[in-house]
């Protein structure tokens, strides 16, 4: 049974075009998600009655007009109903201005309540990145447009697939300019960002293995110089705060130690580096999270899917199910901590 004392988490429904409303509903058909906290979806009452109805699916949809009018009653879904969507122009599984606008509206919103309190996090599902941009959003991606709500500068992703953990230095960036961006205050940073993203989650030691950058991690500097030059001094600096960092270490050898448990948590360097082996391990069911904002923020780790969304082909929720599960934890521990 729910206890009152649970996070109450913001669920953004996505671009209302792909499958963000089914994985939604179908994530809260789950009573073990009312046990872990107490749910409220940010979006469009309409669309969800809509994808509902589509797939003859059970929870009732109740529209409320604040966190405060939820029940949180498992079998009906408050959705804090911002009624932005025409339902007779939606055209499920295409690129739409106005289903841009609506998702921006949504991750405005629950980033709004999050930094007043009114929710302990937000938990998004996917959103097209074009259709964002065509409604007139400059940003590549939910990440980016958290960083500006928030007024973040320093901020990483931190991929999770079962066992495996993994936080980025870089990410969306070309291939040529990663080089470039592996230096010493970076790497620190994304370490310890990693380390206190582990602690969130109720480790408080957690063991880190930060990836090199070259084959072999240079074999001695025979492939490069980075981790001479730039990661190792970043690990040394880490360890003297009292972080428990190890590395440079090869990436063909890392993520099978992390996924093993033989450290808490994986550095990578670039975006496929870390994404590979999550992909591998977790494509169904892996999680996105945000480090570095003053909210919790995790995310499915799949995109819209327009052709299962077009073609009603219906939509494994699980990577959302985690997703809940993770901020969920991560607002429990935060929740215990401020009352002691």
């Amino acid at each position: 049974m729910r206890q009152a004392s649970t996070p109450i988490l913001g669920i953004t429904m996505g671009d209302p075009s792909g499958i963000g409303p089914e994985i939604t509903i179908r994530s809260l058909s789950l009573r073990e998600t009312y046990s872990c906290c107490r749910p409220i979806v940010i979006g469009d009452a309409k669309v969800l009655a809509q994808e509902k109805d589509a797939y003859n699916l059970e929870p009732k949809i109740r529209a409320v007009h604040s966190v405060q009018d939820a029940r949180f009653e498992y079998g009906t879904i408050d959705v804090l109903d911002l009624d932005n969507v025409r339902l007779e122009d939606l055209r499920m599984g295409e690129v739409q201005v106005m289903a841009g606008k609506a998702v921006y509206e949504y991750i405005q919103k629950g980033v709004s309540l999050a930094l007043s309190g009114e929710i302990s996090g937000i938990v998004t599902a996917p959103i097209n990145k074009e259709a964002l941009n065509k409604a007139g959003y400059s940003f590549s991606g939910h990440t980016e447009i958290l960083a500006e709500l928030t007024g973040t500068k320093k901020y990483a992703m931190m991929l999770i697939a079962g066992k495996l953990r993994v936080v980025h230095v870089t990410t969306h960036i070309p291939f040529k300019r990663v080089v470039n961006q592996i230096v010493k205050t970076r790497v620190l940073k994304t370490i310890e960002l990693a380390d206190q993203a582990m602690k969130n989650l109720g480790n408080d030691y957690p063991k880190i293995g930060v990836a090199a950058l070259n084959p072999h991690a240079s074999d001695g500097g025979l492939f490069g110089d980075e981790e001479e030059t730039k990661i190792r001094p970043a690990i040394e600096e880490a360890r003297k705060k009292g972080i428990n960092a190890e590395g440079p270490i090869p990436a063909d050898t890392l993520f099978l130690k992390v996924a093993r448990g033989i450290y808490d948590v994986a550095v990578a360097m670039y975006h496929d580096q870390g994404h590979i082996p999550v992909k591998l391990l977790g494509f169904e069911a892996g999680v996105n999270v945000t480090l570095g904002l003053p909210i919790i923020r995790t995310s499915v780790d799949h995109g819209t899917a327009f052709r299962h969304a077009r073609e009603r082909m219906g939509a494994d929720p699980n990577s959302l199910i985690e997703a809940i599960s993770v901020a969920a934890k991560s607002a429990q521990v935060k929740l215990n901590t401020s009352s002691n």
